[in-house]
């Protein structure tokens, strides 16, 4: 096989994609239906392949966390689209207004045709097979752009694709920053991403000059937010959980926490406890991840050491070594007293430090909230169920879980998606159908009918009956 990984091959590919669609715009459900069972039985078939190539990308990422964090959700994504697929396409009743009547409506969800999906490094497998499975599902034909930040996984990944699938159905696409330029810059039907805030912006403008819809799956600083009176031990379980499940590196993990004033030496204890008790050999142990590459660690390092030359002091929640520059593995660490103006209080981590902001009343903390660019997610922690409505009903974010951590993203009947600066549009479940569909509006007019009666010349009996319809 001939790897696509320069702007010529993708070109072909997209040409050739698009000449196919072409030919058969509508796929039947069973055609769609056996794409599904290709792409289910691939990952069956190939977990330990996949969990192998993603732990040399990291340079040590539990097995236990592919499986959890992509092999487990892709899996659901696929068997969902086979599940609901078949209602999903089927035509939409819709009503029609009364003066209308009898004609009727309907919906029809229509394939977009060639759908673009640009994967980011951090979940390289799951975050490929969602926007696949929704777009296959919806009766498209798809091109998916792998992350030149894992090399092993990327080939792996088209290597099994290509066995799997023909280049019409589904082309996988490595190569660089160049390649992947190219690749949003082609006329796709649809165009997804899912990556950083700076490249979501050079996406949406190349998409622009084609006029290519685009859904951006972008990041931020999500906020935990432990309200007063909140058990503080199950809060700081379930905010270390979301953190440090693959060392942080997730689009969706709490940035920072606020906390009430009085409660930040306790949160700092029971932090540094559930570390220890999660991880009992720090950096040594199996079951934490390495940081991708040396250039994501220096980045993260270089934020604990800019917090600190602002003030900030730097609370390691492991014994021991805090760093281990050779395997670029880094312990969890908490920030205090960091001031506003430091890189981690600015821009998103996407690694284990995190960021507490204590907080003298619960206005304070949600005005903080409010008045930074809107987040991919918020956790809100609170027994008081009027105090939680409101939040709810006030803070602005992509998504939300109540007394825990990342786990809407799991939802095959929410959407997921970003607002404002973390993002537009949303995929999962029939959401991601909808996303990878037109929804065809349709007017069958019926053969009786009194459109005659609005023709010119307009007569008087005309415009009593305008009349007599602005009145109801």
């Amino acid at each position: 096989m001939n790897p696509l990984d320069t702007p010529t091959d993708v070109a072909l590919a997209f040409e050739r994609q698009r000449a196919a669609r072409f030919a058969a715009p509508f796929p039947t459900w069973e055609t769609r239906a056996e794409r599904l069972r290709k792409l289910l039985q691939m990952l069956q078939d190939e977990e330990a392949a996949i969990c192998r190539a993603i732990d040399a990308d990291f340079g040590g990422r539990p097995a236990i966390e592919t499986e959890l964090a992509e092999i487990w959700p892709s899996l659901e994504e696929v068997k969902t689209g086979l599940r609901h697929g078949k209602r999903w396409m089927k035509p939409r009743r819709a009503g029609v207004g009364k003066w209308f009547l009898p004609a009727r409506a309907q919906v029809l969800p229509q394939p977009l045709g060639v759908v673009g999906v640009i994967v980011p490094w951090n979940y390289p497998l799951y975050l490929a097979i969602g926007p696949m499975a929704a777009a296959i599902t919806a009766g498209n034909s798809v091109m998916v752009k792998m992350s030149e930040f894992t090399p092993a996984f990327s080939e792996l990944f088209q290597q099994l694709c290509a066995k799997v699938f023909t280049p019409e159905e589904v082309c996988v696409v490595t190569g660089d920053a160049n390649v992947a330029a190219q690749f949003s810059a082609l006329p796709f039907d649809h165009l997804l991403f899912t990556g950083s805030t700076p490249v979501g912006r050079k996406v949406m403008i190349a998409a622009a000059a084609n006029l290519t819809p685009v859904t951006l799956e972008l990041g931020g600083k999500s906020p935990a937010v432990v309200a007063p009176g909140y058990p503080l031990e199950h809060a700081v379980e379930r905010i270390l959980a979301g953190k440090l499940l693959n060392a942080g590196q997730t689009c969706i993990a709490p940035d920072y926490v606020l906390v009430p004033r009085g409660d930040l030496p306790a949160f700092v204890d029971l932090a540094r406890a559930q570390a220890k008790r999660t991880y009992p050999l720090g950096l040594a142990d199996a079951n934490y991840c390495s940081i991708v590459n040396a250039q994501q660690y220096h980045r993260l390092t270089g934020k604990i050491d800019d917090a600190g030359r602002h003030g900030a002091r730097a609370e390691v929640l492991f014994d021991g070594a805090a760093r281990d520059d050779a395997r670029h593995r880094l312990a969890p660490t908490l920030l205090l007293d960091a001031p506003a103006d430091c890189t981690a209080m600015r821009l998103e981590i996407f690694g284990p430090v995190l960021p507490i902001v204590p907080y003298d009343s619960i206005d304070e903390a949600m005005s903080f909230v409010m008045s930074r660019p809107h987040p991919l997610a918020l956790y809100w922690f609170d027994r008081d169920s009027q105090r939680t409505e409101h939040a709810l009903r006030t803070l602005p974010a992509g998504g939300v879980t109540v007394n825990d951590t990342l786990l809407h993203i799991a939802q095959d009947n929410l959407p997921f998606g970003g607002v404002g600066a973390s993002g537009m549009g949303h995929y999962h479940g029939q959401w991601g159908f909808d996303t990878f569909s037109k929804l065809k509006p349709v007017f069958r007019q019926s053969a009786f009918n009194g459109m005659k009666l609005f023709l010119p010349p307009y007569s008087p009996a005309m415009r009593r009956l305008l009349g007599l319809m602005k009145r109801f």
